[in-house]
């Protein structure tokens, strides 16, 4: 079984939580049994997430060695000039080492069909915000947040719309639906 799920901002990703205070997860949304996240999304990012009980399948979708494509839409903090969007596009320098270059287009305007993120993303007049499309080949920990704020624009909000073949598609937050 695959399931296809658009994870909001603010649930972790995973059935059980022992934090005090404790927080959403995924057992609030997923009600099938036995099916399990291929993969992570922060807390705080929002998008497709992929279950499944099928490991083998599981290990396709995470395992690093298949360089599998993660699509991503960014909201940044700041205008991206041509030699940010080179640098990302060349790999940037973590702390971690060199990332794989990403595929990165800075978008004209806010991508169409997006819902209101809740808690909102803040407004400042004074400091202007741009949408990127960025594709990574990588799953390091928190990576294209970090990858944007080495390139000095720091992600305001970060929604996964693509894992492979897979597509989030007009999935709102909280809906699933079952990929055949």
């Amino acid at each position: 079984m695959l399931i296809l799920f658009n994870k909001p901002y603010g649930v972790l990703c995973q059935f059980t939580d022992r934090g005090e205070p404790p927080k959403r997860t995924l057992a609030e949304f997923i009600r099938t049994p036995n099916v399990y996240p291929a993969g992570r999304l922060d807390f705080d990012s929002e998008g497709l997430l992929v279950l499944t009980d099928d490991g083998a399948l599981a290990n396709r979708l995470t395992d690093p060695r298949h360089k599998l494509a993660k699509t991503y839409l960014v909201q940044v903090e700041g205008t991206p000039g041509e030699e940010a969007l080179a640098r990302l596009r060349r790999g940037v320098e973590l702390n971690d080492g060199i990332t794989l270059p990403a595929e990165t287009e800075a978008l004209t305007e806010p991508p169409a069909g997006l819902w209101p993120r809740d808690p909102p993303i803040r407004f400042r007049r004074s400091v202007p915000d741009a949408w990127l499309r960025l594709t990574i080949r990588e799953g390091r920990n928190r990576q294209v947040r970090r990858m944007t704020a080495a390139v000095g624009l720091p992600t305001l909000r970060l929604i996964r719309v693509a894992t492979g073949p897979y597509e989030l598609g007009r999935l709102l937050p909280g809906e699933s639906r079952i990929a055949g």
